[in-house]
Order: structure tokens, then sequence, then C-alpha cells
């Protein structure tokens, strides 16, 4: 198993975060060694689970209170209410463009991409999502993908709840590769499974 001892790393949500697609990656990235904390706008966060309200977690890290550079990598989960949440407040659009302008890794699943749009930086990028805003990344200028995880240049994307041991597996990858060429000296790498 790939260990990634010394890692910091943000899940960033708001919200409506499909419960599953954050306590999942977060036991991974802590069972492989890494420092995880939640950062949101929020003290409490609460997850939603397939159709109800579900487990509230606490906050480790106040967003206005924390900076990106803190950081060794950026996870952000899915759920139909968690991204929109955050797309329409500058500073989470702030904190996760930071990641893609230093080329650092960033794992997004589900309705998670939607956030990325927001920072203008998908051009060119490979990607996948939930299949219903394929349509929003492919607009933002990126090409989508029908897989269980697409990973390009320390981007890690994956559809949905049933892809996320594949989804875990490669952002832990990606963690322990660390940091990425920025997209200003951008040379393309993407790697499918």
């Amino acid at each position: 198993m790939t260990t990634i001892h010394n890692k910091k790393v943000a899940i960033l949500t708001d919200n409506g975060f499909e419960e599953i697609e954050l306590t999942s990656p977060k036991r991974a990235l802590e069972e492989a060694g890494a420092v995880v904390d939640i950062v949101s706008l929020h003290n409490v966060v609460k997850g939603w689970n397939h159709d109800h309200w579900s487990i509230e977690l606490p906050v480790n890290a106040k967003l206005q209170e924390t900076s990106p550079e803190d950081y060794d990598a950026l996870m952000i989960p899915g759920g139909v209410i968690n991204p929109d949440q955050m797309r329409a407040h500058k500073l989470y659009v702030d904190f996760a463009q930071h990641f893609l302008e230093a080329g650092k890794p960033l794992a997004a699943i589900c309705h998670g991409p939607q956030l990325l749009i927001e920072t203008g930086m998908l051009g060119g990028r490979e990607m996948t999502s939930y299949p219903s805003i394929q349509t929003d990344i492919k607009n933002a200028g990126a090409s989508w993908h029908d897989r269980e995880v697409v990973v390009d240049n320390g981007l890690v994307t994956s559809r949905s709840p049933k892809d996320l041991d594949a989804f875990n597996r490669k952002m832990i990858e990606e963690i322990a590769e660390g940091q990425h060429m920025t997209t200003g000296a951008f040379t393309h790498h993407s790697e499918t499974e």
C-alpha cells in the first residue's frame, strides 16, 4: 500500500456532501498516513445519504482562517447540494484554484468537479464526473470520459460512489508523487482506468 506520511490533505466541503464520498476518502487518506482536515465556512458540516440528511462532522479548519498553502493536496466530495453551495462562494473557488495553479494533487468525485468549473482552469484537462454534469465539464473546456477514474497531471476525478476504490487508490498515488508541473508549463500527462 502506498503511504503518504507527512502529507497534509484538505477536504473542502459545505453542507450536503454525499456521506460516503467524504468518509471513504478520508478513511483511506488517514490509513495511508496523511493528516486530514475538513475545511469549510461552517463549524460543523452535515452530510447527505442518498435521499436524506445524515451525519454531522466537525470542521477542523475554518475556510476564512485557513490558507491552501498549508496543504499538500485537496479532496472535494460530491453530492448534489455541496458543490452547488461551494461554487457560489469565492473563498471556496479561490481555495480550490490554488491547487490547480500550484500543480498540487487535487481529487474530486461525482458532482465535486462543479466547483472546479468556477476556476476557469479546466481547459485541455482530461476528466470524469457524475454523468449528469458531463456537458458542464465539456463546456468548461475539458475532455470528459465515462471511466471509473481519470488522472490528469495530478487531477483525479471519478463518477460516483461505485468508483470509490479506484478513486481512493489513485488519489493516494498522486499525493505520494507530490506536486506536478503547473499549468503555466503544462506538459500533458493523463491516465485512465
